[in-house]
């Protein structure tokens, strides 16, 4: 059952423009968050970027309770969601964090809230729409 405020807020989607959040859309990158999702990503993210080096499969295993290939698997997510880069030595892959390319996109999106929703609007919105509340 759609409740009134949402059938505002559809109402109100339709007749705006598509200018009142301008790049929010572009910074919700699905792929990105879908690979920072998962625990064993993230530890192995961790891991690249505390380490400061490029490391192989190998070297990037020990950080996470799973076999190599799942290891090989979850570099090869993140690898396609642009964090980390990926180079051919001869046999061996090695892997970096694209620290350029993560920071860039976490801070257009932060950016992106900041434009689409002033500090505290949604906070001061919230209270306003709640009856009041006794404790």
């Amino acid at each position: 059952m759609m409740t009134q405020r949402c059938k505002d807020a559809n109402m109100n989607d339709k007749n705006k423009s598509s200018s009142c959040c301008p790049g929010l859309a572009d910074s919700l990158s699905p792929g990105v968050f879908k690979a920072l999702a998962d625990p064993n990503r993230v530890a192995i993210l961790t891991h690249l970027a505390e380490s400061g080096e490029k490391q192989t499969v190998t070297d990037v295993a020990c950080c996470c309770p799973v076999d190599i290939s799942v290891v090989s698997r979850h570099l090869g997510v993140l690898r396609d969601a642009g964090i980390l880069e990926a180079q051919k030595r001869g046999r061996e892959v090695f892997y970096s964090v694209r620290i350029d390319k993560l920071t860039t996109l976490l801070r257009n999106l932060a950016d992106a809230l900041d434009a689409c929703c002033p500090q505290g609007s949604f906070a001061q919105r919230r209270q306003e729409d709640e009856p009041n509340q006794e404790t």
